[in-house]
């Protein structure tokens, strides 16, 4: 009973973020005045809007896509023949089976290196993109920064309400997306 009523609770907070993250921005008990000095800055959004994120997450998926083309076009036949040893199993003798079973895995082991492999150089390439923008991103932010006479400056994913007047976010993203405009 008690796994059931935290499966249902899960469950309606799962079902419920959406709903509850549509409302969340209209509950205007949580405004309040402009706090000066005080400013808000999404990293996430940057990386999601600007258009130098944008391109960073388009090559990184084609990076994914090409790597996971690759590994399934080996693993295939490896599988193919898999199935045809699970069904022979049951024919075969001990000895057969366990000789077999250690030339499946010993195709397959490479197959898994170079899939690691793989992982390791897209989160690797990924960690670069992400330095790359965040240094494009810096001293836009600092400018950003400067002219709303910041003193104070916090990630706007950790606020929980006020005013996001001085968000600094767009102003970053438009900036970081002029200077990657040709003549900027």
């Amino acid at each position: 009973m008690i796994l059931r009523t935290a499966l249902c609770a899960t469950t309606l907070l799962l079902i419920g973020a959406p709903a509850f993250a549509q409302t969340a921005p209209a509950a205007a008990s949580l405004g309040g005045p402009i706090v000066p000095g005080v400013c808000l800055l999404s990293r996430e959004a940057i990386f999601a809007n600007a258009a130098i994120g944008k391109a960073a997450a388009a090559r990184l998926k084609k990076m994914s896509d090409d790597a996971q083309a690759e590994i399934a076009a080996e693993r295939a036949p490896i599988e193919t023949d898999l199935k045809a040893f699970q069904a022979e199993a049951a024919k075969l003798t001990p000895e057969q089976r366990r000789t077999r079973d250690q030339a499946l895995s010993a195709r397959l082991q490479p197959l898994q290196a170079k899939a690691q492999q793989r992982s390791s150089a897209i989160e690797a390439a990924r960690a670069k993109e992400m330095q790359q923008i965040a240094d494009a991103a810096q001293p836009v932010i600092a400018a950003a920064y400067q002219q709303k006479k910041c003193g104070l400056l916090f990630d706007r994913n950790s606020a929980l309400g006020g005013n996001f007047a001085n968000d600094l976010t767009a102003d970053v993203v438009r900036g970081l997306d002029a200077k990657a405009a040709p003549g900027g």
